[in-house]
């Protein structure tokens, strides 16, 4: 089969961005992909993924996708010292440039805008397509997207994301609006688990195992794609990193920023931000802080158990996903 014509982008392969970017590979499109370390990426030329050493290797391409942790971290790999647009620039190459960087890291509004601006003056045309899900979410086939920017270049990119998001792609509009849904998202992200965690504490303090609990939660209106898949998380305290704490309190932090910004009372919020920095700030207390703060945010179970005077201990039961 021969591949797409379109020459495909990619920077960052860590949790996430790995299995989007292998999605895109293995549905026969032409992708190049970069990453700040790379061996992570290797693999991914098994499938045909052309794996490249420089971030101005991918000038070539049409479309460039990006998933990175933080603002600073997408700002660097286009306009640091050997950022793709800075070395577009130098080397007098500015034809090519792809014509649309899509990004779907979860970032700042103000970040954002500053991006977007930053490259109009280059002519590249920025699409924000943050995702819903995780590397479990990935594998069954249910990430979503949720997509802003000028709605040309969103529906140009909207097939690729697709590919990779094949629970549903959501266009919301121009400019910044993606983030916004990105980060309500994920504030509801922090607020449930906090709130599933509490009652799960509460019910396995007065003798409900934590699995039967949680079987009942996931079979009844409450239950979720959420409740079901961190369940095995809850009940055998595999905290395999999904998401960590320290990115969940950036993304709370950026939420209650923008509800102070637009008069928006947030307490729900404000509180759950608290709690988990009481489980950021018990883990900086610890000789292995770092190996606990690259552990999942569910973890703060254990802390809130302490609180409770519990000490949590596997159940060892074979739960599913739900996925």
């Amino acid at each position: 089969m021969s591949k797409n014509s379109q020459k495909i982008g990619w920077i960052g392969v860590g949790r996430m961005g790995f299995q989007m970017v292998e999605r895109l590979i293995k549905a026969n499109h032409d992708v190049s992909v970069w990453n700040r370390t790379r061996s992570k990426a290797e693999p991914l030329a098994a499938h045909g993924g052309k794996i490249v050493d420089k971030l101005a290797d991918l000038a070539g391409v049409d479309m460039l996708f990006a998933i990175v942790s933080e603002g600073k971290d997408l700002e660097e790999v286009y306009f640091g010292k050997d950022g793709i647009v800075t070395n577009a620039k130098s080397s007098g190459n500015l034809g090519k440039l792809p014509k649309i960087f899509v990004d779907c890291s979860s970032i700042s509004v103000e970040d954002s805008v500053r991006i977007r601006g930053r490259l109009k003056e280059h002519g590249v045309e920025f699409v924000c397509a943050p995702v819903s899900g995780n590397g479990l979410v990935i594998k069954a086939g249910k990430l979503s997207s949720v997509v802003s920017g000028p709605e040309a270049a969103a529906k140009e990119a909207m097939p690729f994301i697709e590919v990779f998001a094949p629970r549903g792609v959501s266009y919301v509009g121009e400019g910044e609006l993606a983030r916004i849904c990105k980060i309500a998202h994920n504030v509801m992200l922090g607020v449930v688990i906090e709130n599933l965690i509490e009652i799960t504490l509460l019910a396995n303090k007065m003798g409900v195992p934590r699995h039967a609990f949680l079987a009942f939660m996931n079979n009844g209106v409450m239950g979720s794609m959420f409740t079901a898949y961190k369940t095995p998380a809850l009940v055998n305290l595999d905290w395999t990193a999904t998401f960590t704490p320290e990115l969940l309190r950036k993304d709370l932090d950026l939420g209650l920023e923008l509800g102070r910004e637009w008069d928006v009372p947030m307490p729900v919020t404000a509180a759950t931000r608290e709690v988990i920095q009481q489980h950021i700030g018990k883990a900086l207390s610890q000789p292995n802080s770092k190996e606990i703060l690259g552990q999942d945010f569910a973890k703060m179970a254990e802390t809130m158990a302490d609180l409770a005077g519990m000490k949590l201990s596997s159940e060892n039961k074979n739960v599913g996903t739900g996925l």
